[in-house]
């Protein structure tokens, strides 16, 4: 049975997380596909390939990327190389202390270029990656033509 895993599955947005897959055959490519919607309801997406080793798991963090939105070995790639599926969009967090990014992580069978999102997956799991820790306070900031936030820690 094929399993993807992201730890730790909620953390803030600048913190690394380790994405692993188990249960693949040895040798078996497959498509690592990334996808969020953000507030407007834009989807953002990436996408790796990836070749299984010898005990049919995947770890981004020390396998390359065979091709897709990256190639070569970066842990967090998946997350980085987010693309919106409408040109000129830009993957912006208004709602910062309220909600995170839930992000979709899914394991497609082969190398996988469509970008239909209900393509169906071996194996899929969500995590949350917040913008706020928790116990911060925002205050809104607005002094003349000054505008801003002040995040202040517990």
């Amino acid at each position: 049975m094929v399993e993807v895993t992201v730890t730790p599955q909620s953390s803030l947005a600048d913190r690394p997380v380790q994405i692993r897959v188990r249960g693949l055959s040895p040798s078996q490519l497959v498509t690592l596909r990334a996808w969020l919607k953000d507030e407007q309801g834009e989807c953002f997406q990436s996408r790796a390939f990836f070749r299984a080793d010898g005990a049919g798991e995947v770890d981004p963090g020390l396998d390359a990327a065979l091709g897709g939105s990256y190639s070569g070995v970066w842990p967090m790639g998946l997350l980085w190389f987010l693309q919106p599926d409408t040109l000129f969009r830009r993957l912006v967090k208004r709602d910062v202390a309220g909600s995170p990014f839930r992000v979709r992580l899914e394991v497609l069978d082969g190398l996988s270029l469509g970008t239909d999102p209900r393509e169906q997956p071996l194996a899929s799991c969500e995590a949350e990656r917040w913008y706020v820790g928790p116990g911060v306070q925002r205050v809104p900031i607005r002094e003349g033509r000054v505008r801003g936030a002040l995040f202040l820690p517990p």
